[in-house]
C-alpha cells in the first residue's frame, strides 16, 4: 500500500487528504471481504478501460450509519451532510493505550465542538509490512463513548478500521450511533498536526447500506 504524501494538491497546500489508498493491499476486518478491483474490459478489445470493485462496505475509510448496530437505524444514504462537514478539531494521544472518560476529559474542548478526530498510535500501523490486520489498536471504550455521547458530538473519527476496541466492539457503537453520533473510520492522520480544520467527509450514498465507504479531508484554517 501506498501512502502518497496524504494531500491532495491544491493552489496553497490547504487540503489534506485523511483518507486511506483503497486497494487489495488494505488489511480489512477479520471475516469481511477483501477489497477487490477487477478489469472488465480494455481499451485494446473493448474501446474502453472499465473496471468491477466488490467488498465490504467497512473497508478503509469509512463511516458508520445507526443501521450498523441499531434494529431501527437509518441507513447511510439517510446521514445528515451537515454533520459530515464543519469544523472539527484533531487531538493528539501518542500515548494512549484506551479513550477513555478520563482521556477525554483531560483534553481542551473548545464550546460547540460537533467533530472530534482522534489521532493515535494507531498510525504507524499502516507503515508496517506487510499491511496486516492488528487487534490491539487504540479505541474508544464504554465510558468514552459515554463521555461524547453526553457532550452532544456529531462526529467521531479515528485512525484505524473501528471507533471500538476488537474485545468490546458493540456497546460503544450503540452507545454513539444512538446519541446520533457518526463514527468515521479507518482515518490516515499521520501527517496532520493537532488542531483546528474544516472536514470534509462524503460517504457514498449507498442506499438502505449500514455503512459506506468515505473520501474524507481537512482544510486548514
Amino acid at each position: 500500500m501506498s501512502a502518497g504524501t496524504g494531500r491532495v494538491p491544491g493552489p496553497d497546500g490547504r487540503i489534506i487528504d485523511i483518507s486511506l489508498p483503497q486497494s487489495p493491499a488494505l488489511p480489512v476486518w477479520p471475516g469481511d471481504p477483501a477489497f477487490e478491483l477487477a478489469t472488465i474490459a480494455t481499451l485494446a478489445a473493448d474501446g474502453c478501460n472499465l473496471s468491477r470493485m466488490a467488498g465490504s462496505v467497512h473497508s478503509g475509510t469509512h463511516v458508520d450509519a445507526p443501521l450498523h448496530y441499531l434494529e431501527a437505524g437509518g441507513s447511510v444514504d439517510a446521514l445528515p451532510l451537515d454533520a459530515l462537514i464543519g469544523p472539527a478539531r484533531v487531538f493528539d494521544l501518542p500515548d494512549v493505550t484506551r479513550i477513555d472518560a478520563t482521556v477525554l476529559d483531560g483534553l481542551d474542548w473548545p464550546p460547540g465542538l460537533e467533530r472530534a478526530l482522534f489521532r493515535t498510535r494507531n498510525g504507524a500501523l499502516w507503515d508496517r509490512r506487510p499491511v496486516d490486520f492488528q487487534r490491539d489498536f487504540v479505541a474508544l471504550d464504554r465510558s468514552g463513548a459515554g463521555w461524547l455521547a453526553e457532550r452532544g458530538l456529531r462526529l467521531v473519527g479515528i485512525d484505524y478500521l473501528s471507533i471500538a476496541a476488537w474485545t468490546d466492539l458493540e456497546a460503544p457503537h450503540r452507545i454513539l450511533l444512538s446519541a446520533g453520533i457518526i463514527p468515521l473510520e479507518g482515518l490516515d492522520l499521520r501527517r496532520v498536526a493537532p488542531g483546528d480544520y474544516t472536514l470534509v467527509c462524503l460517504p457514498l450514498k449507498l442506499v438502505g447500506a449500514e455503512g459506506a465507504p468515505a473520501r474524507a479531508v481537512l482544510i486548514r484554517p
